[in-house]
């Protein structure tokens, strides 16, 4: 159990319905006329869906401690995504409404980190970054300076802009957030 004025982002929270992620947590404070909330935006688990709620911050809420495994992507049948586990090679699913969005920087072999409850996994941490190799682009323009950008497609059909002087071949950094160019690799 965890007072609601001591909840961080990041922590997974077991309620009537299911487990919410805390996606943000912020602590307003009251007036004489209303008193303090605990404002949070939490992300359910199971349907990967947004909602948010207040709470008083003496309330007490259950905390759930989750094992976190770094996994290997394998493949996805459509509405799975398997990762397996490295020592015991057992592979777990993940539903596609859980990797939304991340699903364009899963490749296979790709390494990620999946949290576990009792056993059964629930979610994974989305790295701020992916190192992805560009497949296709155009030459650069002699002259031009490094503020000009060409698009470039990288090996999972990703499409980005990227400085003149990425080459067929070169590895680039990508955020997940946004989807953009960040620095090349090599």
């Amino acid at each position: 159990m965890v007072l609601a004025s001591e909840i961080k982002e990041g922590m997974v929270l077991k309620m009537e319905d299911g487990f919410y992620k805390v996606v943000a947590a912020e602590y307003k404070a009251g007036t004489a006329k209303f008193g303090s909330l605990v404002h949070l935006k939490l992300k359910n688990l199971q349907t990967g869906s947004f909602t948010e709620r207040r709470f008083s911050p003496d309330e007490k809420l259950v905390d759930v401690h989750l094992e976190i495994i770094e996994m290997e992507y394998v493949y996805n049948d459509g509405e799975n995504f398997y990762f397996m586990h490295p020592e015991t090679y057992e592979q777990f699913p993940l539903p596609k409404n859980i990797i939304g969005d991340f699903a364009i920087f899963l490749k296979e072999g790709f390494k990620i980190k999946v949290e576990f409850y009792e056993g059964k996994p629930i979610d994974f941490i989305m790295p701020k970054t992916v190192d992805l190799r560009v497949v296709e682009t155009g030459a650069g323009v002699k002259g031009e300076t490094d503020a000009a950008y060409k698009i470039a497609k990288l090996e999972n059909g990703l499409e980005i802009m990227v400085p003149q002087f990425i080459k067929i071949n070169d590895i680039v950094r990508v955020s997940t957030e946004t989807k953009k160019y960040l620095e090349r690799v090599k």
